[in-house]
Parts: C-alpha cells; structure tokens; sequence
C-alpha cells in the first residue's frame, strides 16, 4: 500500500509558498473524483495551517532545524523543518520514519537554498519553477 504525504513550504508571514502531494510508491495515487480530491487537498491544507500555530511554539524551545513530528490529526503527523529566514517546512505523513523525512527535509532545503540565492527570485513569493517541482518529488522517491 502507497503511503500518502503532503509537503508545503511556509513563508516567514505564514503564507504559501509551494505545495504538492506525494506517494511513495512507484503505483499512482488511488484516483479519486474531483469533489473529494478537491476536499482531500483542502483538508490536507487545513491540517498544516493549523500545525502552524504549534511551529511556533516548538522553535523557540528547539533551536535545531528539524522539529520532528510536532502534530497528529487522526492518523497523519505534521513534521516540521525551520529554516533560519523563519521558513517553514512542513510534511503531512501517515508513515512515522524519522531519519528518511530528516534526510528528505535536508535535501530539500539544500533546494530552496538555491531558489533563494537566485537573484531573479523575490523573497517570500511562490516557487512557480517546473524544476524545482520534479526535485523535490525526485528527492521524495528517494527517501520517502
């Protein structure tokens, strides 16, 4: 069976920077109708916006990076990866695995380093580019 995730990137003022849905394994997602895939993604959402809150919380007596799983709902857990600009990784996961989400967190924040060194990149806006879309979901094959 394919595990679910739903990773966002958060930016300093709580806003969306990136968002995608990911399975781990090679067989496609179970294919829903568009109402409860819509309704999925929204729930999916609501569940890392309202972790948000918790992030908060858990950075100031955490100085390290990676959070670990900072919040439950039901059966998915919400990690958390802080960078030191006060962006927010988030991953939704209904697998607890530890050391693959740190290294998966690692390796995508060595990503969002790049994107932010871009000099046509502005700060704290969407991360629009197709590449960067394929790593991160290359990167989630590798280690999710």
């Amino acid at each position: 069976m394919a595990s679910t995730y739903y990773f966002a990137i958060v930016g300093k003022n709580d806003n969306p920077l990136y968002e995608t849905e990911l399975t781990s394994s090679s067989k496609p997602a179970p294919n829903f109708d568009a109402n409860t895939k819509d309704d999925h993604r929204h729930l999916n959402q609501f569940i890392i916006h309202s972790a948000l809150d918790v992030v908060e919380e858990v950075q100031w007596n955490n100085q390290a990076l990676y959070q670990k799983v900072i919040d439950r709902f039901n059966e998915y857990y919400v990690s958390a990866f802080v960078t030191s600009g006060n962006t927010k990784l988030l991953l939704l996961h209904d697998v607890k695995s530890e050391d693959s989400i740190k290294n998966f967190f690692n390796e995508v924040h060595e990503m969002y380093i790049k994107v932010f060194m871009n000099p046509f990149y502005q700060s704290n806006s969407p991360i629009t580019s197709p590449q960067f879309d394929s790593k991160v979901k290359f990167i989630a094959r590798r280690f999710l």
